[in-house]
């Protein structure tokens, strides 16, 4: 039988249900990513997949863009969907019109750097003077033993390889954690959305079990 990409995603994280993500990624916007999305924001979700994200933050107008068309199906309606290859399929996208892009675990999935170079360009060209860019990402320098196990993954970034890669494009650094979230939701920690929140608002433990970096930067 050949697994579709989202048949994959499932097998992958076959031991988290999707409504224990959802309760996951609603502390995570409210706890920490909301701070950088304003309510008349327009953001930007690149690699939607499944729209936690974009379906649970809060702001005027909502953008998901996946390769896989089944993104259709989880967007919920308020959410504008555009389906295709990226970043061709940013193009649909008018230029300077995103508060925000958004990506989790995405960067990882391109072929090679250049295409990385290319999407980071096209979130630049999105984005309005003084937008967000951010990135929700493994940090190969500490998920290096576990990294390579997805089959999928063919780009490994560190936290110094994404700064250099995001200022080559034009953004300025204005935030940087090199350990942030464990490196998937099958870590020991945090399993439970109370559990999550608490990792959140203690630092010493990110720097125990993080290794996903988040980067906030600047257009």
């Amino acid at each position: 039988m050949t697994l579709s990409p989202e048949d994959l995603y499932r097998q992958r994280f076959a031991g988290t249900n999707q409504q224990t993500r959802l309760a996951l990624w609603r502390v995570l916007c409210d706890d920490c990513l909301q701070r950088y999305v304003a309510p008349a924001d327009t953001v930007v979700d690149l690699g939607a997949g499944f729209c936690e994200f974009i379906n649970t933050i809060r702001c005027r107008s909502k953008i998901a863009v996946d390769t896989n068309p089944a993104v259709r199906q989880h967007a919920a309606s308020d959410v504008r969907v555009v389906a295709g290859d990226i970043p061709a399929a940013l193009k649909e996208v008018e230029s300077g019109t995103a508060d925000v892009v958004f990506s989790s675990n995405f960067l990882e999935h391109l072929r090679d750097k250049t295409a990385v170079l290319a999407v980071l360009r096209e979130a630049h060209r999105l984005l309005v003077a003084g937008g967000r860019v951010i990135i929700i990402q493994p940090n190969i320098r500490y998920a290096y033993k576990e990294y390579w196990d997805f089959f999928d993954h063919h780009v490994a970034l560190s936290d110094a390889s994404i700064s250099e890669a995001l200022q080559l494009v034009g953004f300025h650094i204005d935030e940087m954690r090199p350990r942030f979230l464990p490196y998937t939701t099958k870590s020991r920690v945090p399993q439970t959305a109370a559990l999550l929140r608490f990792y959140l608002r203690c630092p010493p433990l990110q720097w125990l079990f993080g290794k996903q970096m988040l980067v906030v930067a600047r257009k």
